[in-house]
Formats: C-alpha cells, sequence, structure tokens
C-alpha cells in the first residue's frame, strides 16, 4: 500500500468538486480586488466561479502582463495580496522579472512532489538548485523541510566540492536540473569515489528516457516534476511513472495557444494554471508550455487528473539548463551592435547535456564579445559563430530547439 502524503490526494470525484466549489470563488474574489488584474475581472462575479467551466471564461493572464505592470512602487505588479517587505524573500529571474516567496508552510508545495519520489526524514538532500536571485534552491528547500528532509544546500557549479560533500556528508538524495547529476557522477568515477545518492528529484529541464535510465543502471530512482517560479508545484510524477499528477493546489486548463479556449480531450494546449496560493491569486496563468491530458487515474493510487508532461513551447522559448532563453533575448543581443543584423540560438543535446551554438549574422565583429553577452542577456554559456549578411535563413526562427523529446 501506497503511504500518501496526504487525504488530498485520494479523494473522488464529488469531493473535489465541492473543494473545488468552495475555495474558487474566494480566490478569484481575492485576484479581483488587486490592482494588477485592472479591468479584467471587473465585471465578474466571484461567487458565480464555482467550477471549471466558468473559470473558463475568464481572461487569461499572460507572463507578459506581469513584468508590464511591476515597479518599485509595486514590484509584483499589484497581483499579490501582500506587500513586497511582508514576503520573506524576493527573488529576480531572467527579464527582469520579481516573484515572491515565503519560507513558512511549503508555500511552493514541492512537498508533496518529494514524498512521491520517496525523500522524507532520514534523508540528506543536495539541492543543487541555484540560490542565487533565482527561487529554484529556495522552492526545493522548503519543500526539502516539509518531509523532515537535511538540506546540503550546494546550488551549483563546483563539480569536485559537490563530490566531496556528498561523500563527507553521505548525502543519500539529488535535487537539480536533470543534466547535472550525471556531472557529479561521472566526476565522482574520476575521482575514485563512491556516492550514495539513490533518489533523485529533478526539475527546470527535460528528464530524457536515456538518461533516466543511465540513472537507474546506476542505481538512483528519479522522478520529475513540473513547477515554475510563480506557481510553485504545478504537476509531479510518482513512481508508477504514467504522466504527471496535477498537484492538489492548483487548477489546470489545457487550451488553443492564443485563445484560452479548452483542447479536446487528447490534444495538445497550452497549459493554464489558476493557483489556490492565497498571497499570489494567479487566476488562468498562462505558462507558454504544451501539454495534454492523460485519461484515467495514475496506478499508485492518486486520483487528481494527468498531464501527459512538457511537449514542448507555445512559442519560441527554450528551457536551457533550467534557464528560459527567450526570442526577445535574441532581439536584446542584436541590438547591442549596429553591425549585427540577425541571430540564431540553436538548442541541442550532446553526452546527455543542453548545449547551446549561437550564430551571429555580422559584418565583423568579435566572437568573444559577443559570447560574453550571450551570457549577460542568457545567463548561459554558449559557442558562438559569425556568419557573413544574408547566411541565415529567412524562416522567422530566432531560438531554434533541436533536442528530442521521444
Amino acid at each position: 500500500m501506497v503511504r500518501m502524503y496526504d487525504a488530498l490526494e485520494t479523494r473522488n470525484a464529488d469531493e473535489r468538486a465541492a473543494a473545488l466549489a468552495e475555495a474558487l470563488p474566494s480566490q478569484v474574489a481575492r485576484a479581483k480586488a488587486l490592482s494588477g488584474y485592472g479591468e479584467a475581472l471587473a465585471d465578474v462575479d466571484p461567487a458565480a466561479i464555482t467550477d471549471m467551466s466558468a473559470l473558463a471564461a475568464l481572461p487569461v493572464l499572460r507572463k507578459s502582463e506581469l513584468g508590464a505592470k511591476q515597479s518599485a512602487d509595486e514590484p509584483f505588479g499589484g497581483f499579490t495580496t501582500r506587500r513586497a517587505q511582508d514576503f520573506d524573500h524576493v527573488f529576480q529571474s531572467p527579464g527582469p522579472l520579481y516573484e515572491p516567496g515565503m519560507i513558512s508552510k511549503d508555500w511552493w508545495r514541492m512537498g508533496r512532489f518529494l514524498h512521491a519520489a520517496g525523500i522524507g526524514a532520514g534523508d540528506i538532500v543536495q539541492n543543487c538548485f541555484g540560490y542565487h536571485l533565482t527561487p529554484a534552491g529556495m522552492i526545493f528547500e522548503s519543500g526539502a523541510r516539509a518531509v523532515g528532509s537535511a538540506v546540503l544546500p550546494a546550488g551549483t557549479g563546483q563539480t569536485d566540492l559537490q563530490v566531496r560533500a556528498a561523500v563527507d556528508v553521505g548525502t543519500s538524495a539529488y535535487a537539480g536540473t536533470p543534466d547535472y547529476l550525471k556531472v557529479i557522477l561521472d566526476r565522482a568515477a574520476e575521482m575514485g569515489v563512491s556516492l550514495n545518492i539513490s533518489k533523485a528529484a529533478v526539475s527546470g529541464g527535460a528528464l530524457f528516457p536515456s538518461l533516466r535510465q543511465e540513472y537507474a543502471e546506476r542505481g538512483i530512482s528519479c522522478l520529475q516534476c513540473y513547477a515554475t517560479a510563480d506557481l510553485g508545484n504545478i504537476a509531479y510524477e510518482s513512481p508508477a511513472m504514467e504522466g504527471m499528477i496535477v498537484d492538489e493546489g492548483v487548477i489546470v486548463e489545457i487550451v488553443t495557444p492564443g485563445t484560452g479556449n479548452p483542447v479536446a480531450e487528447g490534444e495538445v494546449g497550452e497549459v493554464l494554471v489558476t493557483t489556490l496560493n492565497a498571497d499570489y491569486p494567479l487566476i488562468r496563468f498562462a505558462t507558454g508550455d504544451m501539454s495534454a491530458w492523460l485519461r484515467g487515474e495514475s496506478p499508485c493510487g492518486r486520483t487528481n487528473v494527468r498531464i501527459k508532461g512538457w511537449m514542448g513551447r507555445a512559442d519560441q522559448t527554450a528551457k536551457v539548463k533550467g534557464m528560459f532563453v527567450r526570442p526577445e533575448q535574441v532581439a536584446s543581443l542584436v541590438a547591442r551592435h549596429s553591425h549585427v543584423h540577425k541571430a540564431r540560438v540553436i538548442v541541442t543535446r550532446e553526452n546527455e547535456m543542453d548545449k547551446m551554438h549561437v550564430q551571429i549574422e555580422a559584418d565583423g565583429g568579435d566572437w568573444t564579445e559577443y559570447a560574453n553577452d550571450v551570457h549577460d542577456l542568457m545567463k548561459l554559456k554558449a559557442s558562438i559563430e559569425v556568419l557573413e549578411p544574408g547566411a541565415l535563413p529567412k524562416d522567422g526562427i530566432v531560438v531554434e530547439d533541436k533536442r528530442s523529446y521521444d
């Protein structure tokens, strides 16, 4: 018998509908009272929004709207019920975009996923998500605290020290991007040491089947979740590994990109999320990610709906080593130099690692200067190729993801 995180995970359809009818009107009312929503919800009667069909009639909120409304007076754009100084943390993601966070009560709801991954009391989690400005490190640390695990706040980089710490401390679980665990394991093998890691909870990038299999062959059970800085945990894998189970603290819709209209069952569409977080009531928030519904319930016994997982982007945005690379960042790269005409980012996989290559169409220029600009704008390292004017295809593509997700 699988031990659940709490009773919410096994509710029947009637219990879920009743809980939704109670929680949704209150959350819409909170949002309506916030300046960030402006006129978008002005004519909405929150008491009438009690089910999915009523929710689907509300406008879609896009990430660009959050950034456009953020200012020194309103760091969160008027979309939070607390002032910035009343939160425990203020984070900055690329854009820049500012996001709030709280230490208490597993604010991002990551404990549910870590529990499903078998992580709990007695484990020491080597948390290799970043702690600098962006929230991923704190998101997973909060979840680890919720399930009673100790945390080694390792962050990213310094692989030799990561290996040494894993050996000395005896870490039993890893949290981080899918790729970086392989870097640590391979370096440990080169150093001639054995690690005690047997569980991995990953996010921030696609977990490719070949990489999961490699971890399994090394005795590591690796599960992934789908989460964002704004929403926290959206969906997660259980040991059944059949799709991703939607988290109990959010409402997920899958819609035709750009419309907000729900897709037919089985069709691929854009993921919209309504969060039940009273501090940050995001209503029909467009993630830009694509997915589809998976029929039935998980064999693990959890009864909430499931999605098939991440199936690409509704735009040309790509996630590389846990960081989003967006068309507007490529545009900023071009705008920095009068002699640059066009640029294209190409994302591939090599030795189970993401690789980024940037082609720049320019009247000359120093590739090292361009490399510094790429790192400054996208927070990632890349190989650079300078091309003659007119060399790039005229197909409108500025971020090309060549990775296979099969």
